[in-house]
């Protein structure tokens, strides 16, 4: 976390919290409205400030934080920690929502790549609805 940082591009600040893994992807996702500051869609290039609230949707995914400090280099996962607060409502509607995706998942543990040579035939099997 540098203390002589005072504006921090959005994208820039998503990466260096750890939000995405390259900038690239950070201002893709900015880009495309996943990104809020403050209840707006922003550009890329936008600056933050301390005390912008971000909502940030990744996949299923929905994050509500505070911006606590600015950095525009990445650093480790605890530093990177220590750059926003996060609601306890956006931590539970997160847990919820990872509790779903697991239960989704377990409920299909054999679906893992492609289908085996038996499975195929007997997939196309069961979609021309004849039993062999």
């Amino acid at each position: 976390m540098d203390q002589n940082d005072s504006d921090v591009r959005v994208d820039k600040w998503l990466w260096a919290a750890r939000f995405f893994k390259t900038r690239s992807q950070a201002a893709e996702a900015v880009d495309s409205g996943r990104v809020e500051v403050n209840g707006a869609k922003v550009k890329p290039s936008r600056h933050l400030r301390v005390g912008d609230a971000l909502r940030i949707r990744i996949g299923p995914y929905e994050w509500n934080v505070t911006v606590r400090a600015l950095a525009s280099r990445r650093g480790s996962a605890e530093v990177a920690r220590t750059l926003y607060d996060e609601s306890e409502e956006s931590r539970a509607r997160r847990a919820d929502e990872v509790a779903r995706v697991r239960a989704e998942r377990s409920a299909f543990p054999d679906l893992r790549g492609r289908p085996t040579k038996k499975l195929r035939r007997d997939l196309v099997r069961f979609k021309r609805g004849r039993e062999d």
